[in-house]
């Protein structure tokens, strides 16, 4: 026997000789109530119930716990072959009523309790650090009853603390921190709001929240306006700044409803304040405004950032805008991932998607292209692939254009495969450049333009280019 099982013996041989305490019983039932992932399973669908973080996280964890499941007792294991402790000379008090046959290095529990609960601190540091000592009782509880080494529980540990952080290779963690942007100085201090007038969409964001009634409460001074069927964001905030009474114009609203905002704002030259009320505020996010809150703090202050501005066909948009198959394929996306993660639930909309949409054959920048979907975001989005999530700037001067090719064989097949092994930008399926504008002919007849969630015009042309930047209240500022 080599020293480090010597020692690892003998570390198991001290812990089978503690005297008898009343821990034994709640770590027995600890280390059973792990059998298969039950523990675990139960915590992640309590969590799962939860939007945001902690459903992330759940995902995540569960995830990565099937898969580490996988790789300890259908490859380690039979790999190294080590064989349980002897259980003749453990307290009997301390034995579990039916001790495991399979083989002991590394533990499969300690690896189920690493993987769940390093995947959900990676999206929610809070409850995963809540959960660790758990995870770590789990682990120690194995040793406790006899039925692993200390050295199988350390080994179960790191395999699946690092099968959950590889999971990044597929499913990048959103950045805590907003996009880079720029200081901006031209934004008025409006204390209580007063001088801002901000148009909510009541059909944006969650049916139990009704964001006039928050804006109201955190800026009493505000002009807080509903739009209607017949009356949008755009025309109320188009009035209030003609008539002269509006510092600064103010928005509650999903991606669409802030695009519409920010294009009065720019035909006036004024700030614009985003508030986060919709149901995914991609925009709000990059630029750091997670809650209403976030957005009065600035407004009061007077803080301030200058972003990007992108428009095609003269209609600004500030996320990113789309030919062909790209709206559905995200719209489908999203509708999934609540039960399936965002990885999953991104390859089986595109398989849904592909199969049935036809091909483009498109002119970009002078190239010939024929494509499933053209992407073009306002600045450099990240992770690269099918699924891009997030920029690291705000003001970099560039549209980031990335498209699937249709004219391979078997490209749709070679699509879903590489979003599903996580490897979309690595394959000759994809391609992608940057540009300050870009112009698309398309040559398969009219094709509809999508932007920000919303739905453009019909057009063979596109041009893209960027517009003068936008300012945007904003409490974190570089």
């Amino acid at each position: 026997m080599s020293n480090p099982r010597l020692w690892d013996a003998r570390l198991h041989a001290f812990i089978g000789r503690l005297p008898m305490t009343r821990a034994d019983h709640w770590l027995r039932r600890l280390s059973t109530a792990a059998n298969h992932g039950r523990l675990w399973i139960v915590l992640g669908v309590l969590l799962g119930a939860r939007k945001g973080p902690l459903r992330r996280g759940a995902v995540r964890g569960l995830g990565s716990m099937a898969f580490s499941s996988f790789v300890v007792n259908a490859v380690l294991k039979r790999f190294f072959g080590r064989v349980r402790p002897d259980l003749e000379n453990l307290q009997t008090h301390r034995r579990l009523r039916r001790e495991p046959g399979s083989l002991s290095f590394p533990s499969g529990h300690s690896s189920s309790a690493a993987a769940f609960v390093t995947g959900l601190a990676m999206e929610s540091p809070l409850a995963g650090a809540a959960l660790a000592p758990v995870a770590l009782g789990v682990g120690y509880s194995r040793v406790h009853v006899g039925v692993h080494y200390p050295g199988d529980v350390v080994a179960g540990l790191a395999v699946g603390g690092a099968v959950a952080v590889a999971t990044q290779h597929w499913w990048r963690v959103r950045p805590k921190d907003p996009a880079r942007v720029r200081n901006a100085h031209e934004a008025p201090a409006l204390p209580e709001g007063e001088g801002l007038v901000v148009a909510v969409n009541p059909r944006s964001g969650p049916d139990d929240y009704d964001p006039k009634a928050d804006i109201e409460r955190i800026l009493p001074r505000a002009e807080v306006l509903e739009t209607t069927p017949d009356v949008g964001v755009d025309e109320l905030l188009r009035e209030a700044a003609e008539s002269g009474r509006a510092k600064a114009l103010g928005v509650a609203g999903g991606d669409g409803s802030v695009a519409s905002a920010a294009t009065v704002a720019l035909e006036h030259g004024l700030p614009l304040a985003v508030i986060a009320a919709g149901t995914l505020n991609h925009f709000a996010r990059d630029v750091g405004l997670e809650t209403p809150q976030d957005t009065a703090d600035a407004v009061v202050s007077g803080q301030a950032v200058s972003v990007d501005v992108a428009d095609v066909n003269g209609t600004p948009f500030l996320n990113t805008s789309s030919i062909g198959a790209y709206p559905d394929m995200v719209d489908r996306r999203d509708r999934l991932s609540g039960r399936m993660g965002k990885w999953l639930a991104l390859t089986v909309a595109a398989a849904q998607v592909l199969r049935t949409q036809a091909p483009v054959s498109l002119q970009v920048n002078g190239r010939p292209l024929k494509v499933w979907i053209i992407f073009i975001g306002n600045c450099l989005y990240t992770p690269r692939g099918l699924s891009p999530a997030w920029r690291p700037r705000l003001e970099d001067g560039l549209l980031d254009v990335q498209y699937l090719r249709a004219d391979l064989r078997f490209g749709r097949t070679r699509a879903v495969l590489a979003t599903l092994l996580g490897v979309s930008e690595h394959t000759r399926s994809y391609g992608h450049f940057t540009a300050e504008e870009v112009r698309i002919v398309s040559r398969s007849g009219p094709q509809v333009v999508a932007f920000d969630g919303e739905m453009g015009e019909k057009a063979t042309e596109f041009s893209f280019r960027k517009r003068t930047r936008l300012t945007v209240y904003c409490c974190r500022t570089d």
